[in-house]
């Protein structure tokens, strides 16, 4: 995803638990679906499906991970900060909560499956 998004601020939280119903699908990454809007480097949007991260919100500090979902993803540009929890092990997670528990800005929605 690439675009020329410059002109945007560091986002507030608490991500939006019901992103799910107002948002559409802009695209994926490596399998991953993002949820729009997207204008890249400064608007990345809402990344995951059961594990979500709001890229908007999150200032780059979850490792509270204990089966490793998390790796971290280079965002240089972005207003809140230059690297993001990729979930790229989302199917791993074991919905324990602990990235939703310690994230500060609160960006992260674990969604349990099914």
């Amino acid at each position: 995803m690439t675009a020329n998004g410059t002109n945007y601020s560091k986002v507030d939280g608490p991500i939006d638990p019901s992103f799910k119903s107002k948002r559409q699908v802009a695209g994926t990454f490596q399998g991953i679906k993002v949820w729009g809007p997207v204008d890249p480097p400064g608007q990345l949007g809402i990344w995951g499906t059961e594990v979500t991260v709001d890229f908007d919100i999150c200032v780059a500090c979850t490792e509270a991970c204990p089966v490793n979902v998390y790796e971290w993803l280079n965002t240089p540009g972005h207003p809140a900060s230059e690297k993001k929890p990729f979930m790229i092990r989302e199917k791993d997670c074991i919905f324990c909560m602990a990235c939703e528990n310690v994230c500060p800005p609160q960006c992260v929605k674990i969604f349990q499956k099914g």
